[in-house]
């Protein structure tokens, strides 16, 4: 009996002594926090934006149509996928009335030239008739001073009685003759210079009129060929909606009646990114970039930024942000256009794609996982009894409110055991990491996980280190 009695006494007492152990254990557990650590470390970093869009080519042209009004089409010359030379006639539309415009147009003009050729013919011949008058009023001066010099001589030997009376008036009379003569060469010569203007003003109305006609020819021929569609640089049909027959409507932008076909200038292709308005700030030109297409899937192509936008575009409508009335806070991006340095020949325009643009790189840098990285203000940064004595003292200090609210960046270091916040200075941002330019060094061990525990973790709390891989529970 007293043997039963020592053996049950021994267990109690063990009973009594381990829980005594478990509850001292846990008891100087209580508030410690399980957390996941790393290490500042010294790596090559980059930073990078992504953004996603299509391929375009640099320079593309929508064709449509210039005519006057609707006009249906009668022959399309190329196909989609063909290559184009600069000025090639790639459609026609029907061109009836102003083909026929043209016709009528140089018939009038060949009128007018036969009417001008007539008119300059008609010059000729009173140029010529003014010559030949000239000609004969310089004779008809002549022989009146022949006969002005007979009349007189006669005049003389007629009062000396030395020539007969008969004489005398035959030497009057050759001299009135003359001096008729010459009046109406005069009169004749006048006449065919009158002629002869009256020719020129028809030849110079004739010239005037056939350069009216000519304008109206060229106006014409303008019109006639607007009615056939070039395309205006080299490149590539990509696109071809309509088919002969279907009728195109010109002046009306971007819509589907009005467009013929797209060429596309494919010697320089790039990619059309849009950039978060959060990210767009670190983009520059000629940075590098690397690009994936969906369809040409495990190839990266190079590029370099060519174009930055300068327009934010919502992301909802795709709308420059300037054209809504109203301010709206809802998301917005910027366009970044990539070059691609060596596109492949099978590259279509609007393929999906993704840039990676690197907007900086870092050699041998400190850094940190970025989830390590927290805000704390810097009133809940201090020990709880002085926070306390501290709000009491500083209730009605306005500044001192202020000061405690002031928001610090930082990381958690361990350190004995516990848990201290450290203010740090950030660079660029990698893909996971951070770099660090103050406030660590190399080799610190800091916080890393869980985000729960960061974002609630207090300094100078008692902190427990687990790295262990977690245990992924698989289904039944």
């Amino acid at each position: 009996m007293k043997r039963k009695w020592k053996i049950l006494l021994i267990v109690t007492l063990i009973v009594l002594v381990s829980g005594g152990v478990f509850a001292s254990i846990r008891f100087n557990e209580r508030g410690i926090v399980e957390v996941q650590t790393g290490k500042a470390v010294r790596q090559d970093l980059t930073a990078t934006v992504t953004a996603s869009g299509e391929v375009k080519p640099k320079n593309y042209i929508n064709l449509g149509a210039n005519t006057l009004g609707p006009a249906p089409i009668t022959q399309i010359l190329v196909k989609e996928g063909d290559h184009v030379r600069k000025g090639q006639t790639v459609a026609l539309l029907e061109s009836v009335q102003a083909g026929a415009d043209v016709v009528a147009q140089k018939a009038t003009i060949d009128t007018a030239l036969a009417d001008s050729a007539a008119a300059e013919a008609g010059m000729a011949s009173m140029h010529d008739a003014v010559q030949t008058a000239q000609a004969t009023v310089a004779r008809n001066k002549t022989e009146l001073e022949r006969t002005k010099l007979n009349i007189d001589r006669a005049n003389e030997l007629y009062k000396a009685k030395l020539i007969a009376k008969q004489d005398f008036d035959q030497k009057q009379a050759d001299y009135d003759t003359a001096i008729a003569a010459l009046g109406e060469a005069v009169a004749k010569l006048a006449q065919a210079k009158s002629q002869e203007a009256q020719s020129r003003q028809q030849l110079d109305s004739a010239q005037k009129r056939i350069a009216q006609l000519r304008a109206n020819l060229t106006r014409y021929s303008d019109v006639l060929e607007k009615y056939s569609v070039f395309s205006p640089i080299d490149g590539m049909v990509t696109n071809l909606p309509v088919r002969v027959g279907e009728t195109v409507v010109p002046g009306i932008q971007n819509s589907a009646s009005s467009l013929i076909m797209t060429v596309a200038d494919m010697s320089v292709i790039t990619a059309e990114v849009k950039v978060d308005e959060t990210d767009i700030v670190n983009v520059k030109l000629a940075q590098v970039a690397d690009v994936t297409i969906d369809a040409i899937p495990n190839q990266i192509f190079k590029g370099h930024v060519t174009e930055i936008g300068n327009t934010a575009i919502l992301r909802s409508t795709g709308l420059a942000a300037s054209q809504s009335a109203v301010s709206n806070q809802e998301a917005k991006d910027f366009k970044v256009v990539i070059a691609l340095d060596n596109p492949p020949d099978d590259i279509r325009p609007g393929l999906s794609c993704t840039g990676k643009i690197v907007t900086a790189t870092r050699q041998h840098a400190l850094t940190i996982p970025i989830q390590a990285l927290t805000v704390r203000q810097r009133g809940d940064l201090e020990p709880i009894g002085k926070n306390k004595g501290v709000q009491a003292a500083t209730k009605t200090d306005p500044a001192a409110e202020k000061a405690k609210k002031e928001e610090l960046q930082g990381v958690f270091v361990v350190k004995n055991g516990r848990a201290e916040f450290q203010k740090v200075a950030t660079g660029i941002t990698g893909a996971t990491d951070i770099e660090v330019l103050s406030g660590l060094s190399e080799g610190d061990q800091i916080i890393t996980g869980t985000y729960k525990v960061i974002r609630t973790l207090r300094s100078s709390a008692k902190v427990k280190v687990d790295n262990k891989a977690p245990v992924i529970k698989s289904e039944s």
